[in-house]
């Protein structure tokens, strides 16, 4: 669907409008949205439904990898990651440092995930040690190996530092293994939500790919 913004000029319109009547007998969905229409960045799947709704039946098939993200600068970036961690249905996503960070780039996809705050990184060592799940960090740095021949385990968090600085030294601490991404061209380092996509889709296809599971 596209609406006209001049002659012969158009954009796409994302979403549905009102929903036809009857509407459905479903305490899932929402009265305003069903009237109004539904724009949100949702799959069709969840057309109309409420926000809570969403998360729950998001809930009955989280998979156990998690994200951790520091943030100590108000990275850009972070929003962009957690982003991508709604397209892989995380169980947790965790922000180590400041409380408040940067949310423009997640489009308001951390409404359906599950987000927790540690302020300080042993705060979020303590976490990880009491849930029994392994810190894997990603960064390009002299002691990291290699992610594309690494069998990353299927519970475990990916931890990712600040853009430019890259992972703190107390985080590189606290990893099991730091993991780096092949590059291939000039530069040093890639950009921290192309990484984390990266990284993410490393582990799905470990984890997730049906070719690879049979």
């Amino acid at each position: 669907m596209a609406a006209e913004i001049g002659p012969g000029e158009f954009f796409p319109v994302i979403g549905v409008g009102p929903h036809d009547q009857p509407w459905p007998d479903d305490d899932r969905f929402d009265p305003e949205l069903l009237e109004n229409g539904d724009r949100r960045n949702v799959l069709d799947h969840y057309r109309y439904w409420k926000v809570e709704a969403i998360v729950a039946d998001l809930d009955t098939k989280r998979h156990p990898l998690q994200i951790a993200i520091e943030n100590w600068q108000h990275d850009l970036n972070i929003g962009s990651v957690v982003r991508t961690a709604n397209a892989f249905n995380v169980s947790y996503v965790h922000i180590v440092g400041k409380r408040d960070w940067n949310r423009r780039g997640a489009m308001v996809t951390d409404k359906y995930l599950h987000v927790v705050h540690h302020p300080t990184v042993a705060d979020f060592a303590n976490w990880c040690r009491e849930n029994q799940t392994p810190i894997i960090g990603i960064d390009n740095l002299p002691v990291s190996v290699q992610l594309e021949n690494y069998p990353l385990p299927a519970k475990c968090v990916l931890f990712f530092g600040q853009e430019g600085a890259g992972m703190s030294d107390e985080a590189v601490e606290i990893c099991e293994v730091v993991l780096a991404i092949q590059q291939y061209g000039s530069t040093r380092s890639m950009n921290a939500s192309a990484a984390g996509a990266i990284a993410m889709y490393a582990w799905a296809m470990q984890h997730l790919n049906p070719l690879l599971l049979q």
